[in-house]
Parts: structure tokens; sequence; C-alpha cells
């Protein structure tokens, strides 16, 4: 069994996170490599442009 990496999130309507502005819903993958797809989340998240009201999250997918 091997496992795959995505990377979900967006901007979200407030600060508690609760909800997706929509159309702002990203989900770039997928890595074979943990460390790749750290280093995208790592990029998406700190990029100079980014909002605050972003967030990001590295999914695991178990692949049979």
């Amino acid at each position: 069994m091997t496992t795959r990496y995505w990377i979900v999130g967006g901007e979200y309507a407030d600060p508690d996170f609760r909800s997706l502005i929509p159309g702002t819903e990203k989900m770039v993958g997928p890595f074979d490599d943990a460390r790749k797809a750290r280093n995208e989340w790592i990029r998406l998240t700190y990029c100079p442009a980014s909002s605050a009201m972003k967030r990001y999250s590295i999914a695991t997918e178990a692949v049979h």
C-alpha cells in the first residue's frame, strides 16, 4: 500500500475558519512524497500575498 498527499483549503469567511468562501477552494496534488507536500503547504500558507483568512491542510490517501 502506498500513500498520496493532497493540500486542501482556501479562503474562509470568518476567523473561526468554519466556512470557505465559494470559489476559493483549492486542492493541490497528489504528491507521492510527504516532504514535497509539506513544501507546497508551506508555499501556500506563508506566501507573502497570502491572506490571514486562508488555511490549508495536508490530507493523506491510502492507495491500494
